[in-house]
This record gives structure tokens, C-alpha cells and sequence, in this order.
């Protein structure tokens, strides 16, 4: 109801609403394929206790590192399934950092291209999102204090809006 009173009130150039109101995936049918990359970043406030013992793997879980970049992988993979309006895409390259930061944090940055007629921010953005979940799930036991945060793009290349650096 809400986005129907928007498309009745002026506001159809939004991409995702039909004429109706609803929404709804945008055709991208006649979109030209070309090279898109994206890269997005997050930072995990995980304290001094739990950045030592990251550095040492001490932690019950085992390599906090490891595994994290290994589901930020497969979550960028799976984006389309889990954000309603993505498309799916094969991705040619996906990859994600994760490294410890002085004085209390992992950092992560995650890189994600592919040719194709839609872009892969999303992707990038959520590889860095799953594995700054992936470092609190493995750390959590020490401290439930630990912030996940500064989820966000950092550069783009491709498509109709072309180069973005933050």
C-alpha cells in the first residue's frame, strides 16, 4: 500500500516499483554485459583480550581469520539469496582480506568483479558484511562487547553510473 500511494503520487522513475506499486527485480535484459568491479570494507572492534588472541589463534574456534574470509567468500556468492531484489550473477573473482589492525580491531576488505549487465556492489559489501559476522560468532565467547561497523562501498567501476572512490 505504501508503495503504491508513492508510484500514484509522481514518484515512478524509482527502479524497483511496478506500476502498481510493487516491488519488483528491474529488467536488465537490455543492459550492454561489460567489466563491473566493486570493492566494500567493514572493521570489527574486538578489543585488546580478543585482538591478542586473533594474533596467537588461541581462540576455541580455531583461525578467526581464516574462516572469515572463507564466509565472506561464499556470502558474497550467495548474495542474491539473501537481498530480495538482487540479480543473480556469475561473479568471475571474489576475494577478502581480513587483517588485525592496531590496537583492537580486524579490518576487512572485500573485492568482487564480473561481466555482466548489473553491477556487484552488492556482493563486495556483503562479503565484508558476513565476515565481520563471522569474526563476532567466532570471538563472541570472550566478549559480547565486540562492534561490528563502517560497513561500506569503497570503489566501483563500471555500468551507467561509472567510477566511484569514496
Amino acid at each position: 500500500m505504501f508503495l503504491q500511494r508513492i508510484f500514484q503520487r509522481g514518484f515512478s522513475k524509482l527502479t524497483h516499483v511496478n506500476e502498481k506499486g510493487s516491488a519488483t527485480m528491474v529488467d536488465i535484459s537490455h543492459k550492454m554485459m561489460n567489466k563491473r568491479t566493486a570493492c566494500a570494507s567493514a572493521s570489527v572492534i574486538v578489543g585488546r583480550d580478543i585482538y591478542k588472541a586473533i594474533q596467537q589463534n588461541e581462540l576455541a574456534k580455531g583461525d578467526v581469520l581464516g574462516v572469515a574470509k572463507l564466509a565472506g567468500i561464499m556470502g558474497s556468492k550467495k548474495t542474491h539469496e539473501l537481498i530480495p531484489l538482487c540479480h543473480p550473477i556469475n561473479l568471475n573473482f571474489v576475494d577478502v582480506k581480513c587483517e588485525l589492525q592496531e590496537p583492537d580491531r580486524v579490518k576487512i576488505t572485500s573485492i568482487a568483479s564480473v561481466c555482466d549487465a548489473t553491477g556487484v556492489e552488492m556482493e563486495a559489501l556483503t562479503g565484508a558484511s558476513i565476515a565481520a559476522l563471522t569474526v563476532y560468532d567466532m570471538c563472541k565467547a570472550m566478549s559480547k562487547s565486540i562492534v561490528i561497523t563502517d560497513i561500506q562501498l569503497e570503489s566501483k567501476t563500471g555500468g551507467k553510473s561509472g567510477v566511484y572512490q569514496r
